[in-house]
């Protein structure tokens, strides 16, 4: 069974049992495939203006007010520890709510809504591992991705 079919929505195992699926939102973070589950995602914004505030950390690049609510603004890339780059036309911001807290993240680039086989969702290895990160899956093509432990951010920016 290849990747993509094992990771098809409605899933049937060979024994008649339902694999338990999710559906996450994959995005790029300096060429690292991540997905973050979709029960989090509430809106993605590709054009809104960042309001600076001082004295916090430099993966916290702002706030911003959308329809009256204020949601701190989170450079996940910064976060990860990896380099800063300019932002380009596909650079954007998905927002989050975890836990009734809204969180905003910007990532390199949207790529896609999938359905994930969560039986194959392994953890990472020890000597790899993301303080940001759940678990991985393979999704053939030798690529891998890796899930944001959102509980873990909210916990920690």
């Amino acid at each position: 069974m290849s990747a993509d079919t094992q990771m098809n929505a409605a899933a049937i195992e060979e024994n008649g049992t339902p694999v338990s699926t999710e559906r996450f939102l994959t995005f790029s973070c300096d060429g690292l495939n991540i997905g973050v589950s979709t029960n989090y995602v509430t809106e993605i914004i590709t054009d809104h203006s960042v309001t600076m505030i001082p004295l916090v950390p430099d993966y916290l690049k702002g706030i911003i007010s959308m329809r009256g609510q204020i949601i701190p603004i989170i450079d996940i890339r910064l976060r990860m520890g990896k380099m800063p780059i300019e932002y380009t036309s596909t650079t954007c911001i998905i927002v989050l709510d975890i836990n009734d807290a809204q969180i905003g993240i910007i990532v390199d680039a949207v790529q896609q809504v999938m359905d994930v086989d969560q039986s194959l969702i392994a953890p990472v290895p020890v000597e790899n591992q993301q303080e940001l990160i759940r678990g991985m899956v393979s999704s053939g093509n030798n690529s891998v991705i890796l899930f944001l432990d959102c509980e873990q951010l909210i916990q920690t920016y």
